[in-house]
């Protein structure tokens, strides 16, 4: 199947000699830059880490230079008080790219990180080249949908920690083809490299800022720059149509539907992803 082969191959392991970028006071982001030309900066969500990213984007490395980051407060990012808000994260990663001497960049947003991707292109435009949400959190219609899985997840979390998270999660996240084809191996396996990536603190943090967000479809109205939505067709949070509604509502936005694809997409299918996200960005850049 495409893209599974990827996973035998994840290595979650961290450089040791990456410097950390320092950004707001207390603050140090642990970020990966791979490849050389265009920036496309990787977003990760809270429940994944920047190395997750690695076998994922090597079609994408040959053409593009590839920065990968942790949010601040999780994995190898420096941790310490309340989770920032959405507000601060944008903050980090605006200290980042000025530290990376990255004028501008197209930034992959994936599921819950589609909510600062988003933010960016509202209030930094200047910074940002396009967008490409991929598995969005929000619907043309609002959130009350996402809002319910999230308060379940993180109920299921408090109650029975990251292992009950995964069990929850796991047929929710992952395709149906994925799930049959990965069996009981993979879904230990799974369970295995997820329980090692992040700390209950850390995911309850994450889904409670997460839930704050306040999406409202008009908002969308205002972004200039060029947004991809990619789904895959099999997304348990918003389905073909509802993608292609969402896109609609930008300026210049047009929606990918991934077959037979889950929540995170490029999990399923990396190959087709990064075929995806080259075609949208020489696109964007022709008509530059």
């Amino acid at each position: 199947m495409p893209g599974y082969e990827n996973l035998s191959r994840m290595d979650l392991t961290y450089r040791e000699d990456t410097p950390r970028i320092p950004t707001r006071e207390g603050v140090e982001l642990y970020y990966e830059s791979r490849g050389e030309g265009i920036p496309i900066t990787m977003v990760n969500p809270f429940f994944l880490t920047s190395p997750s990213w690695r076998v994922f984007s090597e079609e994408l490395e040959k053409d593009y230079r590839l920065l990968s980051y942790d949010l601040a407060n999780h994995g190898a990012s420096s941790h310490g008080g309340a989770e920032p808000t959405w507000e601060e994260h944008m903050e980090d990663l605006i200290a980042l790219l000025d530290a990376l001497e990255v004028e501008s960049t197209y930034l992959i947003g994936v599921s819950t990180s589609t909510v600062l991707a988003r933010e960016l292109a509202i209030k930094h435009p200047d910074r940002i080249r396009g967008i490409v949400l991929t598995g969005p959190v929000f619907g043309p219609k609002g959130m009350r949908r996402q809002r319910q899985v999230q308060r379940a997840w993180l109920h299921t979390l408090e109650t029975r920690g990251v292992a009950g998270l995964y069990e929850h999660m796991y047929p929710e996240v992952f395709s149906a083809e994925m799930n049959e084809f990965l069996g009981s191996p993979g879904y230990l396996a799974f369970r295995e490299a997820f329980s090692a990536l992040s700390t209950v603190e850390d995911l309850v943090n994450g889904l409670s800022q997460a839930m704050k967000d306040e999406h409202k479809p008009e908002m969308l109205a205002g972004i200039q720059v060029p947004a991809l939505v990619v789904v895959g067709d099999d997304d348990f949070l918003i389905g073909p149509t509802a993608a292609q509604e969402l896109a609609a509502q930008f300026p210049n936005g047009r929606a990918e539907i991934m077959p037979r694809c889950g929540h995170v997409p490029y999990v399923d299918d990396a190959e087709t992803f990064q075929a995806l996200v080259d075609g949208f960005i020489k696109e964007v850049e022709a008509h530059a």
